[in-house]
């Protein structure tokens, strides 16, 4: 789907470090990440699965729809938080490099 008038979507490949830690464990690490900006949100990392802890996440029942980016699954952490992360695994073509690219509400960069 087409951006609406004033609404853009960025995506550059990031090259600095970034990492997640909740509840002090470490849950990705990356030097690759795809730094997505979009219109009126901050800016957002999404780490490529293979520099995730998948392992340590669980699939969550919530799914989100955006209609700039698609429908959204989520996963979240055994014991809490729920939803920590979400991805895109069929995007729309416009933003075909996220598919199944991890992000998180918190990312360390450096």
């Amino acid at each position: 789907m087409p951006a609406a008038p004033g609404h853009r979507i960025e995506i550059t490949q990031g090259t600095d470090p970034v990492r997640v830690v909740v509840n002090g464990q470490i849950l990705a690490e990356s030097r690759r990440p795809l730094l997505l900006t979009e219109t009126g949100y901050p800016t957002r990392y999404y780490l490529p699965p293979e520099d995730v802890r998948t392992d340590l996440l669980t699939p969550s029942a919530t799914h989100t729809v955006c209609p700039f980016k698609g429908t959204a699954s989520y996963w979240s952490l055994p014991g809490g938080p729920a939803d920590v992360a979400w991805a895109y695994p069929e995007p729309h073509a416009e933003v075909a490099q996220i598919k199944d690219h991890l992000c998180f509400y918190e990312v360390e960069q450096g």
